[in-house]
């Protein structure tokens, strides 16, 4: 899983280099891992109406997220089949990365397999 992470100073810069680039390389990067099949899906986030919720003493807390206090926040992820070599290697291209955290992580396996 590549997780692109970003915050104001991101979006600045991104939009600055303009936003068409910043899509194109999205796209090439969709087209090229959907036609080898390593694309399980890809979504961007929005932190509108975003919440957090946390159980204390057995009742949920929820407050409006993510976290202020965060000096990022998740944008957006692509979930590929393929080692984190691979997967190390398609993060490197996002435009993203020259700002701000792109995280690249392997997946547990699910408990019941």
């Amino acid at each position: 899983m590549v997780l692109i992470y970003g915050n104001e100073e991101t979006w600045k810069a991104l939009e600055a280099e303009g936003m068409e680039s910043v899509h194109d390389v999205h796209r090439a990067l969709l087209a090229e891992t959907r036609a080898s099949g390593e694309l399980i899906e890809a979504q961007g986030l929005t932190t509108s109406g975003a919440r957090v919720v946390q159980v204390r003493d057995s009742t949920p807390a929820v407050t409006d997220g993510p976290f202020t206090e965060a000096k990022e926040v998740l944008a957006g992820y692509y979930l590929f089949e393929c080692d984190l070599d691979r997967a190390t290697e398609l993060a490197a291209r996002l435009e993203e990365a020259k700002y701000s955290p792109v995280e690249v992580r392997g997946l547990i396996q699910p408990l019941d397999e």
